[in-house]
């Protein structure tokens, strides 16, 4: 049933992405990473400090023909594919430092708020 799900999603030329959890000799990180940019569909390639699982490969197709060429483009580069996850949707909020490097105590939820009041403890 699943398959059907992503087959009417392909069919409709609706991008795919998929996140693949890989697992690669930790010496090798950085030339397994500049091979996985070189295949056509990955977008982002992600380093971890890992022995297993050391890899997140980001991939996008209109098909799953465009995912399955990946996925084989990747199995001939010599390591594993550990899992994949299909991505429904991605939320992204940037990263604040200056927002953490106050001296006052601040409550996080009010970063935003602007002229309303919060209760106090």
């Amino acid at each position: 049933m699943a398959r059907s799900c992503c087959s009417t999603v392909a069919a409709a030329n609706l991008p795919l992405q998929v996140t693949f959890v890989i697992s690669a000799p930790p010496t090798n990180l950085a030339e397994f990473s500049e091979q996985l940019r070189e295949i056509q569909g990955v977008i982002d390639v992600r380093e971890m400090l890992a022995s297993r699982r050391n890899i997140r490969v980001d991939v996008v197709g209109t098909s799953t023909d465009d995912i399955i060429t990946v996925t084989d483009a990747i199995h001939d580069l010599g390591v594993e594919i550990e899992s994949s996850e299909m991505m429904r949707q991605r939320h992204v909020q940037p990263f604040n430092h200056f927002f953490l490097q106050g001296t006052e105590k601040t409550d996080a939820r009010t970063a935003d708020v602007a002229d309303e009041e919060l209760p106090t403890e």
